[in-house]
């Protein structure tokens, strides 16, 4: 059975230092964590690109996949500013996180933009993080169909491969509370079913991530693969917490 994959992006919240203690922190609290030992849980955290080579040095012989909050369109070339997937790849990052809301809304990426991104990380073999999800607030058979037909824009021509895909409503972003449970499993359930039927996304994942926490995951039970979490993990008690959540919603599920 796949594990129960729980993500942490950093943003840009924590300085060089302050992110060192912060994996120093985590690392101390995951390096015998049973959900981790078994493969049960996966664990990725996306620091910013600096951050990249402390992260791997602190998680370094633990089961904990290390990521990047962005990545270049091309393989190289004359794009002052942009990092490559093949020179992420060649550090040891493994997934890639792009098309989130706020590089749609800060920075003016579009869908084909996203698509693009998308190709060139699974050419070097890094797994792209798609972030979807609905502006509005809509019903959840009206979220599913926005969610699924901008999915499909963001891996338009992509090479075939496995991707995770972190459903975000917008509108639930930095929110007191996440998008209602049933909402939730609507929309996820759905992304679910659309990449179990396209032959190139075999082994693709479904997460969760707006205001995520504690019991979310618990709730939503075989709707999701995993949480995608932000601030709410900057305590590492707290991203225990969820870590011990999904290793027991993984063992529920063997035992079921």
């Amino acid at each position: 059975m796949a594990p129960v994959v729980v993500g942490v992006s950093l943003k840009m919240y924590f300085g060089h230092a302050a992110a060192k203690d912060w994996f120093g922190r985590v690392a101390d609290r995951v390096r015998a964590h049973p959900g981790l030992a078994s493969g049960a849980v996966e664990l990725f955290v996306i620091p910013t690109y600096l951050q990249i080579l402390p992260a791997r040095e602190a998680f370094a012989h633990m089961p904990v996949r290390i990521g990047a909050q962005d990545v270049a369109v091309a393989d190289s070339g004359p794009f002052t500013g942009e990092v490559s997937a093949a020179e992420l790849a060649e550090v040891g990052v493994s997934i890639a996180e792009i098309g989130h809301a706020e590089r749609r809304r800060l920075f003016g990426e579009t869908d084909d933009a996203v698509a693009a991104k998308a190709a060139a990380s699974l050419r070097s073999g890094v797994t792209p993080l798609v972030c979807v999800g609905e502006s509005e607030h809509l019903g959840p058979k009206a979220a599913a169909a926005a969610t699924i037909a901008q999915l499909r824009r963001s891996l338009s021509g992509a090479p075939a491969g496995p991707v995770v895909v972190a459903y975000e409503p917008v509108w639930a972003i930095g929110a007191a509370e996440p998008a209602p449970v049933e909402h939730i499993g609507a929309v996820t359930s759905a992304l679910r079913t659309a990449l179990d039927i396209a032959p190139d996304r075999a082994g693709s994942t479904v997460i969760y991530g707006g205001s995520a926490g504690p019991g979310l995951l618990t709730a939503l039970g075989r709707s999701v693969d995993g949480l995608f979490l932000g601030r709410f993990a900057h305590d590492p008690e707290n991203l225990v917490a969820v870590l011990d959540e999904a290793t027991a919603l993984a063992e529920s599920r063997v035992a079921s």
